[in-house]
């Protein structure tokens, strides 16, 4: 249906919003098919960069499933970079590497760091409360690459800090310990 509608905005005028919800909706259901090959030449076809631009973000905004997130997040950055405003481009930034540091997580686990996926700072600090020891460790090695030449409002800094800190609380005992003798 998506791709009769299409040939009937090629044959007549169809409204700039309309061409713009078809494509949204049709991009979003081959995203969710998990076909990102279609859907890459779907943005392809369209030849109004506004149009494409419009139909990336307002998909985006939908908050699709992890993999159609990093896809279009990936997909902005690279083909509208110079486009975007820069808190936007930080936002799209931070929405990829958070993607990608879920994807690193055991599968099961994802749906409870979903909702942080936009935030990948603060799902670190969670994971951190969480006592998740060995998913910090890939996920500081992920976020390591990634954060390489990039500005996204945070920094490596920033995250050797937060592990700095729960570091310190680790090794805070409350109590003092006391010898036993015999």
């Amino acid at each position: 249906d998506y791709e009769l509608c299409e040939e009937w905005a090629h044959l007549y005028p169809v409204p700039r919003e309309d061409l713009i919800n078809l494509h949204r909706e049709h991009l979003l259901h081959l995203l969710e098919m998990g076909d990102m090959e279609k859907a890459l030449q779907l943005l392809q076809r369209i030849e109004d960069p506004g149009v494409c631009l419009a139909i990336s973000e307002q998909s985006l905004d939908q908050h699709p499933s992890l993999a159609a997130s990093h896809f279009l997040a990936d997909y902005l950055t690279a083909h509208f970079y110079a486009s975007l405003t820069t808190a936007r481009r930080n936002e799209i930034q931070a929405l990829y590497i958070g993607s990608k540091v879920l994807l690193t997580l055991p599968e099961l686990s994802r749906v409870n760091y979903c909702h942080l996926s936009s935030r990948p700072l603060l799902m670190l600090e969670q994971l951190l409360m969480n006592m998740k020891v060995d998913w910090v460790a890939v996920a500081v090695e992920t976020l390591h690459q990634l954060l390489a030449g990039q500005e996204i409002g945070f920094t490596v800094e920033d995250i050797d800090s937060l592990l700095s800190k729960y570091a310190e609380k680790a090794l805070n005992f409350p109590f003092t310990l006391k010898e036993k003798r015999s």
